[in-house]
Protein backbone atom coordinates (compact mmCIF):
# COMPACT_ATOMS: atom_id res chain seq x y z
CA UNK A 1 0.00 0.00 0.00
CA UNK A 2 1.45 2.92 -0.90
CA UNK A 3 2.18 5.38 1.84
CA UNK A 4 -0.57 8.24 2.87
CA UNK A 5 1.20 11.41 1.71
CA UNK A 6 3.53 10.79 -1.39
CA UNK A 7 5.82 12.92 -3.30
CA UNK A 8 7.45 12.80 -5.99
CA UNK A 9 9.41 15.69 -8.30
CA UNK A 10 10.58 15.22 -12.15
CA UNK A 11 13.27 17.16 -13.05
CA UNK A 12 13.39 17.37 -17.02
CA UNK A 13 9.99 17.98 -18.59
CA UNK A 14 10.71 16.42 -22.24
CA UNK A 15 9.26 13.91 -23.82
CA UNK A 16 10.65 11.16 -21.13
CA UNK A 17 9.73 13.26 -17.98
CA UNK A 18 6.08 14.08 -19.21
CA UNK A 19 5.89 10.85 -20.08
CA UNK A 20 6.75 9.09 -16.54
CA UNK A 21 4.13 12.59 -14.86
CA UNK A 22 1.65 10.79 -17.27
CA UNK A 23 2.01 7.37 -16.15
CA UNK A 24 2.79 8.35 -12.63
CA UNK A 25 -0.74 10.15 -12.21
CA UNK A 26 -2.60 7.65 -14.34
CA UNK A 27 -1.94 5.34 -11.84
CA UNK A 28 -2.85 7.16 -9.32
CA UNK A 29 0.84 6.79 -7.55
CA UNK A 30 1.40 9.74 -5.69
CA UNK A 31 -0.57 12.95 -3.37
CA UNK A 32 2.05 15.17 -4.95
CA UNK A 33 3.78 15.08 -8.05
CA UNK A 34 6.01 18.43 -9.35
CA UNK A 35 8.04 18.90 -12.68
CA UNK A 36 10.70 20.83 -12.91
CA UNK A 37 12.25 22.24 -16.02
CA UNK A 38 14.44 25.17 -17.17
CA UNK A 39 11.38 25.95 -19.45
CA UNK A 40 9.05 26.80 -16.96
CA UNK A 41 6.49 27.32 -19.72
CA UNK A 42 6.85 23.57 -20.65
CA UNK A 43 6.75 22.38 -17.16
CA UNK A 44 3.63 23.87 -16.44
CA UNK A 45 2.02 22.98 -19.93
CA UNK A 46 2.66 19.42 -19.25
CA UNK A 47 1.19 20.05 -15.63
CA UNK A 48 -1.91 21.32 -17.24
CA UNK A 49 -2.57 18.69 -19.77
CA UNK A 50 -2.12 15.64 -16.97
CA UNK A 51 -4.40 17.96 -14.98
CA UNK A 52 -7.55 18.30 -17.18
CA UNK A 53 -7.88 14.71 -17.36
CA UNK A 54 -7.53 14.35 -13.93
CA UNK A 55 -11.24 13.44 -12.89
CA UNK A 56 -10.79 10.15 -14.54
CA UNK A 57 -8.75 8.57 -12.62
CA UNK A 58 -8.56 10.43 -9.57
CA UNK A 59 -7.81 13.65 -7.42
CA UNK A 60 -3.85 14.15 -6.74
CA UNK A 61 -1.71 17.37 -6.75
CA UNK A 62 0.08 18.03 -10.06
CA UNK A 63 2.47 20.65 -10.69
CA UNK A 64 5.05 23.08 -12.01
CA UNK A 65 7.75 23.78 -9.31
CA UNK A 66 11.44 24.63 -9.10
CA UNK A 67 14.29 22.96 -6.98
CA UNK A 68 12.90 24.02 -3.26
CA UNK A 69 10.12 21.77 -4.42
CA UNK A 70 12.09 18.73 -3.83
CA UNK A 71 12.13 18.84 -0.32
CA UNK A 72 10.46 16.31 1.26
CA UNK A 73 10.12 14.20 -1.64
CA UNK A 74 10.47 10.35 -1.63
CA UNK A 75 11.40 10.30 -4.87
CA UNK A 76 13.23 12.61 -7.14
CA UNK A 77 13.72 12.08 -10.67
CA UNK A 78 16.26 13.14 -13.10
CA UNK A 79 15.15 13.02 -16.81
CA UNK A 80 16.78 16.18 -17.86
CA UNK A 81 19.63 16.10 -20.31
CA UNK A 82 20.55 16.55 -24.27
CA UNK A 83 19.91 14.11 -26.62
CA UNK A 84 22.51 12.10 -29.09
CA UNK A 85 22.63 14.26 -32.25
CA UNK A 86 23.30 12.47 -35.22
CA UNK A 87 26.95 11.94 -35.84
CA UNK A 88 28.03 12.24 -32.04
CA UNK A 89 29.72 9.72 -30.11
CA UNK A 90 28.41 8.64 -26.92
CA UNK A 91 31.07 10.23 -25.19
CA UNK A 92 30.24 13.88 -26.49
CA UNK A 93 26.59 12.36 -24.77
CA UNK A 94 28.44 11.54 -21.83
CA UNK A 95 30.55 14.54 -21.83
CA UNK A 96 27.18 17.17 -22.18
CA UNK A 97 25.23 15.80 -19.83
CA UNK A 98 27.48 15.32 -17.06
CA UNK A 99 28.02 18.69 -16.54
CA UNK A 100 24.41 18.79 -16.73
CA UNK A 101 23.79 16.62 -14.01
CA UNK A 102 26.49 18.25 -11.88
CA UNK A 103 24.53 21.22 -11.67
CA UNK A 104 21.16 19.69 -11.95
CA UNK A 105 22.40 17.26 -8.53
CA UNK A 106 24.29 20.61 -6.95
CA UNK A 107 20.78 22.38 -7.14
CA UNK A 108 18.84 19.21 -5.72
CA UNK A 109 20.77 18.87 -2.88
CA UNK A 110 19.90 22.49 -1.85
CA UNK A 111 17.05 21.63 -0.63
CA UNK A 112 17.17 17.75 -0.38
CA UNK A 113 15.86 16.25 3.24
CA UNK A 114 14.97 12.74 2.02
CA UNK A 115 14.29 10.25 -0.27
CA UNK A 116 15.76 8.29 -3.33
CA UNK A 117 17.02 9.74 -6.43
CA UNK A 118 16.30 8.11 -9.98
CA UNK A 119 18.13 8.90 -12.48
CA UNK A 120 17.26 8.32 -16.14
CA UNK A 121 18.90 10.22 -18.12
CA UNK A 122 21.69 9.12 -20.69
CA UNK A 123 23.66 8.07 -20.45
CA UNK A 124 22.23 6.51 -17.61
CA UNK A 125 25.36 4.42 -15.68
CA UNK A 126 27.67 7.80 -16.30
CA UNK A 127 25.04 9.74 -14.28
CA UNK A 128 24.24 7.08 -11.82
CA UNK A 129 28.40 7.46 -10.78
CA UNK A 130 27.78 11.37 -10.95
CA UNK A 131 25.30 11.95 -8.89
CA UNK A 132 26.07 9.23 -6.73
CA UNK A 133 29.49 10.92 -5.84
CA UNK A 134 28.17 14.52 -6.01
CA UNK A 135 25.05 14.10 -3.99
CA UNK A 136 27.46 12.88 -1.20
CA UNK A 137 24.45 10.87 -0.26
CA UNK A 138 25.02 7.05 1.36
CA UNK A 139 25.22 3.73 -0.75
CA UNK A 140 21.46 3.01 -2.22
CA UNK A 141 19.83 6.27 -2.10
CA UNK A 142 21.00 6.74 -6.14
CA UNK A 143 19.91 4.40 -8.39
CA UNK A 144 19.71 4.13 -12.45
CA UNK A 145 16.77 3.06 -14.30
CA UNK A 146 20.14 1.20 -15.90
CA UNK A 147 18.88 -2.15 -17.80
CA UNK A 148 15.29 -2.47 -16.84
CA UNK A 149 13.59 -1.36 -20.10
CA UNK A 150 16.13 -3.62 -21.56
CA UNK A 151 15.39 -6.39 -19.08
CA UNK A 152 11.42 -5.75 -20.44
CA UNK A 153 12.58 -5.66 -24.00
CA UNK A 154 14.45 -9.26 -23.84
CA UNK A 155 10.90 -10.69 -21.86
CA UNK A 156 8.92 -8.83 -24.89
CA UNK A 157 11.05 -10.39 -27.78
CA UNK A 158 11.08 -14.04 -25.76
CA UNK A 159 7.62 -14.40 -25.17
CA UNK A 160 6.76 -13.34 -29.03
CA UNK A 161 9.45 -15.97 -29.86
CA UNK A 162 8.26 -19.08 -27.74
CA UNK A 163 4.76 -17.56 -27.86
CA UNK A 164 4.12 -17.32 -24.24
CA UNK A 165 2.54 -15.29 -21.65
CA UNK A 166 4.89 -12.57 -20.93
CA UNK A 167 4.17 -12.63 -17.51
CA UNK A 168 5.65 -16.34 -17.47
CA UNK A 169 9.37 -15.02 -18.79
CA UNK A 170 11.58 -14.33 -16.55
CA UNK A 171 14.83 -13.35 -17.59
CA UNK A 172 17.44 -10.12 -17.50
CA UNK A 173 19.63 -7.94 -19.56
CA UNK A 174 22.89 -6.73 -16.95
CA UNK A 175 25.91 -4.31 -17.65
CA UNK A 176 25.39 -1.31 -19.65
CA UNK A 177 22.67 0.35 -20.45
CA UNK A 178 24.23 0.15 -23.90
CA UNK A 179 26.15 -1.60 -26.74
CA UNK A 180 28.01 -3.75 -24.36
CA UNK A 181 25.32 -5.30 -22.70
CA UNK A 182 24.88 -8.77 -22.02
CA UNK A 183 21.40 -10.78 -21.32
CA UNK A 184 22.12 -13.91 -18.53
CA UNK A 185 20.90 -16.99 -20.50
CA UNK A 186 21.79 -19.02 -17.25
CA UNK A 187 18.97 -17.56 -15.03
CA UNK A 188 16.52 -17.15 -17.91
CA UNK A 189 13.16 -19.48 -17.24
CA UNK A 190 10.06 -19.71 -18.76
CA UNK A 191 7.21 -21.06 -15.72
CA UNK A 192 10.07 -21.92 -13.31
CA UNK A 193 11.71 -24.00 -16.21
CA UNK A 194 15.32 -22.86 -17.90
CA UNK A 195 14.62 -22.00 -21.22
CA UNK A 196 16.83 -24.61 -22.66
CA UNK A 197 14.94 -27.16 -20.56
CA UNK A 198 11.68 -25.82 -21.64
CA UNK A 199 12.25 -25.50 -25.43
CA UNK A 200 13.33 -29.06 -25.51
CA UNK A 201 10.05 -30.22 -23.52
CA UNK A 202 8.13 -28.52 -25.89
CA UNK A 203 10.14 -29.79 -29.09
CA UNK A 204 10.84 -25.88 -29.96
CA UNK A 205 13.84 -25.45 -31.43
CA UNK A 206 16.23 -22.34 -29.78
CA UNK A 207 19.57 -22.43 -30.96
CA UNK A 208 22.51 -20.01 -30.21
CA UNK A 209 21.98 -17.82 -33.34
CA UNK A 210 18.31 -17.39 -31.90
CA UNK A 211 19.55 -16.48 -28.64
CA UNK A 212 22.46 -13.87 -30.56
CA UNK A 213 19.21 -12.18 -33.04
CA UNK A 214 17.69 -11.73 -29.49
CA UNK A 215 20.19 -10.27 -27.76
CA UNK A 216 20.97 -7.74 -30.89
CA UNK A 217 17.74 -6.89 -31.19
CA UNK A 218 17.24 -5.67 -27.54
CA UNK A 219 20.83 -4.11 -27.67
CA UNK A 220 19.68 -2.00 -31.06
CA UNK A 221 15.64 -1.08 -29.92
CA UNK A 222 15.76 1.88 -28.53
CA UNK A 223 17.76 3.29 -32.37
CA UNK A 224 14.78 1.10 -33.82
CA UNK A 225 11.93 2.82 -32.48
CA UNK A 226 14.18 6.61 -32.98
CA UNK A 227 14.50 5.67 -36.56
CA UNK A 228 10.61 5.26 -37.12
CA UNK A 229 9.55 8.32 -34.21
CA UNK A 230 12.43 10.11 -33.06
CA UNK A 231 12.30 9.08 -29.59
CA UNK A 232 11.40 6.80 -27.11
CA UNK A 233 9.64 7.55 -23.77
CA UNK A 234 6.47 5.11 -23.62
CA UNK A 235 8.22 2.01 -22.66
CA UNK A 236 10.76 3.78 -20.06
CA UNK A 237 8.06 6.27 -18.60
CA UNK A 238 6.26 2.75 -17.52
CA UNK A 239 9.34 1.05 -16.68
CA UNK A 240 10.40 4.24 -14.08
CA UNK A 241 6.70 4.22 -13.12
CA UNK A 242 7.06 0.90 -11.32
CA UNK A 243 9.95 1.55 -10.39
CA UNK A 244 8.33 4.46 -8.09
CA UNK A 245 5.69 1.90 -7.36
CA UNK A 246 8.24 -0.28 -5.63
CA UNK A 247 9.89 2.63 -3.80
CA UNK A 248 6.88 3.96 -2.48
CA UNK A 249 6.09 1.16 -1.50
CA UNK A 250 8.57 -0.86 0.01
CA UNK A 251 8.04 -4.03 -2.26
CA UNK A 252 11.39 -5.60 -2.49
CA UNK A 253 11.45 -6.03 -5.73
CA UNK A 254 14.02 -6.89 -7.86
CA UNK A 255 15.04 -4.74 -10.99
CA UNK A 256 18.64 -4.27 -12.96
CA UNK A 257 18.46 -1.23 -11.88
CA UNK A 258 22.37 0.71 -12.33
CA UNK A 259 24.07 1.56 -9.37
CA UNK A 260 27.90 2.06 -8.16
CA UNK A 261 29.69 -1.67 -8.12
CA UNK A 262 32.36 -2.16 -5.67
CA UNK A 263 33.54 -5.80 -5.11
CA UNK A 264 30.94 -7.84 -6.90
CA UNK A 265 32.46 -10.00 -9.96
CA UNK A 266 35.81 -8.02 -9.29
CA UNK A 267 34.33 -5.02 -10.59
CA UNK A 268 35.35 -1.52 -8.93
CA UNK A 269 34.16 1.85 -8.67
CA UNK A 270 31.85 1.81 -11.72
CA UNK A 271 28.00 2.38 -11.93
CA UNK A 272 26.36 -0.78 -14.37
CA UNK A 273 22.96 -2.55 -13.81
CA UNK A 274 22.91 -6.07 -11.48
CA UNK A 275 19.52 -7.50 -10.09
CA UNK A 276 18.88 -5.54 -7.31
CA UNK A 277 16.33 -5.69 -4.27
CA UNK A 278 14.89 -2.11 -4.08
CA UNK A 279 12.78 -0.67 -1.48
CA UNK A 280 11.92 2.57 0.21
CA UNK A 281 15.60 2.90 1.12
CA UNK A 282 16.41 2.66 -2.52
CA UNK A 283 19.11 -0.40 -2.76
CA UNK A 284 18.73 -3.04 -0.20
CA UNK A 285 21.04 -5.17 -1.70
CA UNK A 286 22.92 -6.19 -4.68
CA UNK A 287 22.08 -9.82 -6.00
CA UNK A 288 25.11 -11.74 -7.10
CA UNK A 289 23.99 -14.50 -9.44
CA UNK A 290 26.70 -17.57 -10.07
CA UNK A 291 27.34 -16.30 -14.24
CA UNK A 292 28.74 -18.87 -17.13
CA UNK A 293 32.33 -18.06 -17.40
CA UNK A 294 31.72 -16.26 -20.67
CA UNK A 295 28.44 -14.35 -18.58
CA UNK A 296 31.17 -12.87 -16.06
CA UNK A 297 33.90 -12.32 -18.61
CA UNK A 298 31.25 -10.07 -21.06
CA UNK A 299 30.27 -8.78 -17.50
CA UNK A 300 33.50 -7.58 -16.64
CA UNK A 301 34.54 -6.21 -20.36
CA UNK A 302 31.05 -4.28 -19.67
CA UNK A 303 32.33 -2.51 -16.66
CA UNK A 304 35.49 -2.06 -18.76
CA UNK A 305 33.90 0.09 -21.51
CA UNK A 306 31.37 2.46 -19.12
CA UNK A 307 35.03 2.99 -16.92
CA UNK A 308 37.00 4.28 -20.22
CA UNK A 309 33.64 6.64 -20.78
CA UNK A 310 33.47 7.72 -17.16
CA UNK A 311 37.10 8.35 -16.52
CA UNK A 312 37.01 10.90 -19.27
CA UNK A 313 33.85 12.77 -18.16
CA UNK A 314 34.08 12.85 -14.12
CA UNK A 315 36.56 15.49 -13.72
CA UNK A 316 34.33 17.75 -16.39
Amino acid sequence: MIKEKSKVAIIGAGNVGSSIAFAIALNQQVNELVLIDINRDKAKGEALDINHGLSFVGQMSLYQGDYKDCKDCDVIIIASGISRKPGETRLDLAKKNTVMAKDVIKNVMKYYTTGVILAVSNPVDILTYIIQVYSGLPYGRVIGSGTVLDSSRFRYLLSRKLDVDIRNVHGYIIGEHGDSQLPVWSATHIAGQRIDEFCSNLGIQFTYEDKAKIAEEVKNAGAEIIKYKGSTHYAIAIAVSNIVATLLKDQNTIRTVSSVINGLYGINDVAISLPSIINSRGIERVLEFKLTKEEETALRSSAEKVKAVLNEVKEL
